[in-house]
């Protein structure tokens, strides 16, 4: 893919055949936002990441008939994705650390960081509740804004607010112990 050729503008027309039936237009389509699914649910869902990432493009593959605006589709795709990746989150008894290059941007939490990230800081975040970890991962992966977010995870952007800053709260004082 050319670099000035951005993912959401060659899912448009892709978006379009694929609601038509064109099965080649939805296999490109869902290889086209499969690294985009990945980078969403490996934080999110830790434990079992290839479960939310198969869950989430299954529920792409399924409610893309729905999808009336194709310059939506990413937008769409991400409300899909965390949806599913919580779900799929909630289910896992045991949490395992994410992956540091997906939590890399969270070092910003921690004053006095530099660019490694140690076990230590990955177990730290795997241990969050999974909705704090969502809120950290839409606002620093993501850099949604409070009612962006709350419009995502259907919940008042009030709560929204609150996990979050008990999320970074969390994670600065376990940081410190």
């Amino acid at each position: 893919m050319d670099d000035d050729v951005r993912p959401w503008d060659v899912a448009v027309p892709l978006v379009g055949a694929a609601r038509r039936g064109d099965a080649l237009a939805m296999d490109d389509l869902l290889k086209l936002v499969t690294p985009y699914v990945t980078r969403l649910c490996t934080p999110i869902a830790p434990a079992d990441t290839a479960d939310a990432v198969q869950e989430s493009l299954l529920a792409v593959f399924r409610g893309l008939r729905g999808v009336r605006d194709p310059q939506a589709f990413y937008g769409w795709v991400r409300a899909v994705t965390v949806r599913e990746a919580v779900r799929v989150a909630r289910r896992t008894a045991g949490e395992t650390p994410a992956d540091p290059a997906e939590i890399g941007r969270l070092r910003d939490l921690l004053p006095g960081v530099g660019d490694e990230l140690t076990a230590e800081v990955r177990d730290l975040l795997a241990r969050l509740p999974v909705q704090h970890r969502t809120v950290l991962v839409l606002r620093e992966l993501e850099g949604l804004d409070e009612r962006t977010m709350a419009e995502l995870l259907g919940v008042p952007e009030g709560t929204v607010k609150s996990r979050l800053n008990r999320a970074r709260s969390s994670f600065r004082k376990a940081w410190t112990r």
